[in-house]
């Protein structure tokens, strides 16, 4: 698959991020993915991200298309002919749009399930529900702080930013290798966000995570930012 590249605007990225027990995270990446550790743990989320006007990088605004998104991502580290990596494995993607849905695996990386998200945005406040037939729902309600989370295991903003901006690529599994994709920004800048809701039926699936394996560690907010997807080389499952 050569995916041509897609420019538009991030109109709201929210990254909640949660620390796991790295033997439970290991179990569930195929390889060559390992987890990327830090402090003992490793770090699993969800991107919940809008765009608008994607396109073909090139054509004009009016020709793009907009979208909400959810992604369970996973950090990780792979090796590839020598060489190692960073960035995340996501198992799993949803979408709101029916074209993203039906591009996936085909035009776009990874498979896209096709779900209801509602939104609302005001005062700094920001909140989501996704919802799916298949059972898979994410809620979250979270505000704008300027005081990070104490309970992180990030010492500060700065911290938990500079780890989450190594992972730009991201590989989905596909039929027989896995799709990648590298999201490139125009420029990488996050706020702290307070949640005081955040629930995943994947992250608290017991058969997934079982119980005291998983706990919430902070969250990001990114708006308003340009940037292009680009194509990596897929990479072929063992």
């Amino acid at each position: 698959m050569q995916l041509p590249v897609l420019s538009g605007t991030i109109d709201r990225r929210m990254l909640i991020n949660f620390r796991a027990d790295p033997s439970v995270v290991a179990n569930l990446l195929p390889p060559p993915f390992t987890p990327a550790i830090y402090r003992g743990y490793a770090m699993v989320g969800i991107c919940l991200i809008r765009l608008k006007k994607v396109r073909i990088k090139g054509l004009p605004e009016f020709l793009g298309f907009g979208s909400e998104n959810a992604a369970h991502r996973i950090a990780v580290n792979w090796t590839v002919s020598g060489a190692q990596h960073s960035g995340v494995y996501i198992p799993r993607r949803d979408t709101s749009s029916i074209f993203n849905s039906l591009a996936g695996g085909r035009v776009f990386p990874g498979v896209h399930f096709h779900s209801r998200f509602a939104t609302r945005e005001e005062k700094g406040i920001y909140e989501l529900d996704m919802f799916n037939k298949d059972g898979t729902n994410i809620s979250v309600w979270a505000f704008l702080s300027e005081r990070y989370n104490p309970d992180s295991i990030f010492d500060n903003l700065q911290a938990v930013s500079d780890f989450f901006e190594q992972g730009a690529v991201g590989y989905s599994p596909a039929s027989a290798h896995y799709d990648g994709i590298k999201l490139n920004l125009s420029n990488w800048a996050v706020k702290s966000l307070s949640v005081e809701r955040v629930e995943s039926t994947y992250f608290s699936d017991p058969l997934v995570f079982p119980n005291g394996s998983i706990a919430f560690d902070n969250a990001l907010l990114m708006e308003h930012i340009e940037h292009e997807w680009h194509a990596m080389d897929n990479i072929y499952r063992c």
